[in-house]
C-alpha cells in the first residue's frame, strides 16, 4: 500500500497531501523563471544510471559533459549505441508543418483500405493478459491497471476502451495481416473512429471518418519504423541530449501563473521546440521522455484532487475551462489534433500505487474535459507517471509534485499536411 494518512487511519493508495510547511526543496521550482527547465528526459537519463550502477556497470558523460542517453546494457551485450545527429538544431521551428521538414514523405494508407476478416466475438481487453514484446514483465496488477517494467523502466498500463466507446451505437473488430486488428467506433452522428493496433496493442494508426467519408489522420507511424523490434526500445536513444535556446516560461505553462485564459490558446498552439526526426505511435510518445520532451507542456497546478482519490470535483472540473477553450479552439483549426495528458505524483507512497493513482487522474481528466467541455475522446490520450518526474526534487509531499500537466503532441503522431488536404 502507498501513502499513510496523518490521522493513522486506514492506509490508502497514492501519495500524502502536504502537512505544514516544508523546507525548500532544490529542483525545477526553484529555478530562475527564464531558465531552461529540468527535462524530463535529463531526470530519464539520471534514473537509468543509477539502475546501471546498481547491477555494476558505469554510467557517464558525453564529450560535452552532458548526460548521455546511451542505451542501457541488457543480457550482458552493449546496445546499440544511439544514430548521430546534429547537437545544434538551430531555432525552434516557425509551425507545425516546418517541425516536420526532416520527416520524408510518404504515401499515406487510409485506415479502412486493407480488407480485414470480421471478429465476431470482442477481444478480451483484460491489460494483464496482452500479448507484449520479450522482456516486458507484469510487476503488478492494481485493479484495472498493471505495472510494467522493461529496458530499467516502469510504467502503468491500462485500457482506453470505456472512453473511446462510451455513446457508441457500435463497436466491431477486424483482423488483418501481421497480427494487427482494426477496431471501429461508431457514433449516433454517422462520425467512425478507426483506430489499428499491432500485435502489441500499440495504436499505429488512428483515423476520424465523417459521415461524408473525410479521412482526419489523428495518428499514423509508419509500420516499418516496427520491424525486427523485439522489444519497445525507446526511440529517443536514436536522438542526441535536448538543448533548449528558449525561456522556461516559453517551454512550461504554469497555470497558477495564467492571467488571461487566452494564454492557453497562445501557448498550446505553438509549435514542438524542435524538428522531428519521423513520426511516433502514441504509445512511443508515452513510453520517451526524450520524445516528450520535444513538445511543450501546460502544468495544471491549480488542479485539486481529494487526498488517495482519483475523482474531480465539479469546482476543480470548472477550472479545466480554460484549457478546454483553447483545445476547442485548435479543433476548429485542425480536427486531427491530439493532446496527451499525464498525470504526476509526489514521491510519497509505494512506486507502483503512485503510478496507478496517478493513471486514473488523467483519465479523470481526459473524462471531464469530454463530458463537461465537449472535447472528443479520440483527440485525448492518457498516461500516468506516478513519481518519475517531479517537478521539484523532494521525497516528501509536495502540492506542485502532485499535478496534471498536458502536451499537444500533434507534430510527433500524425502527418500535418494530412490535414491542410
Amino acid at each position: 500500500m502507498a501513502e499513510q494518512p496523518a490521522n493513522g487511519g486506514q492506509t490508502v493508495t497514492g501519495e500524502q497531501p502536504a502537512q505544514g510547511e516544508n523546507p525548500a526543496a532544490e529542483g525545477e521550482a526553484q529555478a530562475d523563471k527564464n531558465a531552461a527547465p529540468i527535462l524530463d528526459s535529463q531526470k530519464d537519463v539520471l534514473r537509468k544510471r543509477k539502475g546501471k550502477n546498481q547491477n555494476g556497470q558505469q554510467g557517464g558523460e558525453n564529450a560535452n559533459g552532458e548526460l548521455s542517453n546511451q542505451p542501457v546494457q541488457q543480457n550482458g551485450e552493449q546496445a546499440q549505441a544511439p544514430k548521430p545527429a546534429p547537437v545544434d538544431q538551430g531555432p525552434p521551428p516557425t509551425d507545425d508543418k516546418s517541425a516536420q521538414q526532416e520527416i520524408k514523405p510518404e504515401k499515406i494508407v487510409p485506415v479502412t483500405e486493407e480488407k480485414g476478416k470480421r471478429v465476431e466475438v470482442a477481444p478480451d481487453e483484460n491489460v494483464r493478459d496482452r500479448q507484449r514484446p520479450q522482456g516486458v514483465n507484469v510487476l503488478r496488477e492494481l485493479g484495472d491497471r498493471v505495472i510494467l517494467q522493461f529496458n530499467n523502466q516502469t510504467i502503468v498500463e491500462s485500457n482506453d476502451a470505456p472512453r473511446m466507446h462510451r455513446g457508441a451505437r457500435n463497436v466491431y473488430y477486424e483482423d488483418l495481416s501481421g497480427g494487427r486488428r482494426r477496431e471501429i467506433v461508431e457514433r449516433d452522428n454517422g462520425i467512425q473512429i478507426v483506430t489499428i493496433r499491432n500485435r502489441y496493442g500499440d495504436v499505429i494508426q488512428r483515423s476520424r471518418i465523417t459521415p461524408e467519408g473525410r479521412e482526419y489522420i489523428l495518428s499514423y507511424v509508419d509500420e516499418r519504423s516496427y520491424e525486427d523490434d523485439g522489444d519497445w526500445r525507446d526511440p529517443g536513444d536514436d536522438l542526441p541530449p535536448m538543448r533548449l535556446n528558449i525561456p522556461r516560461r516559453d517551454y512550461i505553462l504554469d497555470s497558477e501563473d495564467v492571467e488571461d485564459e487566452d494564454d492557453y490558446y497562445t501557448f498550446l498552439e505553438q509549435p514542438p521546440v524542435e524538428k522531428v526526426q519521423r513520426l511516433y505511435s502514441i504509445d512511443e510518445v508515452k513510453r520517451s521522455a526524450r520524445v516528450r520532451d520535444i513538445a511543450r507542456r501546460v502544468d495544471l497546478d491549480t488542479l485539486n484532487f481529494e487526498f488517495g482519490s482519483a475523482s474531480i470535483s465539479d469546482e476543480e472540473v470548472q477550472k479545466l475551462d480554460g484549457v478546454a477553450n483553447a483545445m476547442e479552439k485548435l479543433l476548429k483549426k485542425n480536427p486531427a489534433e491530439t493532446f496527451l495528458i499525464e498525470g504526476h505524483t509526489d514521491a510519497v507512497g509505494t512506486p507502483e500505487a503512485n503510478l496507478a493513482l496517478s493513471d486514473r487522474r488523467a483519465e479523470a481528466v481526459a473524462e471531464a474535459l469530454t463530458n463537461a467541455f465537449g472535447i472528443p475522446p479520440e483527440n485525448l490520450t492518457t498516461q500516468g507517471y506516478g513519481e518519475e518526474y517531479l517537478k521539484v526534487d523532494t521525497s516528501g509531499p509536495n502540492r506542485e509534485n502532485r499535478r496534471v500537466a498536458i502536451r499537444r503532441i500533434t507534430s510527433l503522431v500524425a502527418p500535418v499536411a494530412s490535414s491542410e488536404n
